[in-house]
């Protein structure tokens, strides 16, 4: 899991028909000194600026509704 601040966000008009009607933020933050940037779904309703709690992996796939979906990064958290 890592933290990270939202930049943006991605528009896909044909996107795996398990994500239909997810969310997608781009994220940046720090990985061994270098800015790294990762699409994400978000599942908490965050929004650009606002910094997040990013999970990764195949753990990230457990914090959406469909666990068969094809999500390697989702936020879980918005950091107060």
């Amino acid at each position: 899991m890592v933290v990270g601040k939202v930049i943006g966000t991605i528009v896909s008009t044909k996107k795996n028909e398990l994500l239909t009607g997810s969310k997608f933020l781009t994220v940046e933050y720090m990985e061994n000194g270098t800015k790294t940037t990762v699409v994400a779904v978000d599942g908490v309703g965050a929004g650009i600026g606002e910094e997040v709690l990013v999970a990764l992996g195949s753990s990230a796939r457990m914090a959406v509704a469909n666990t068969s979906a094809p999500v390697d990064a989702a936020i879980v958290g918005i950091v107060d």
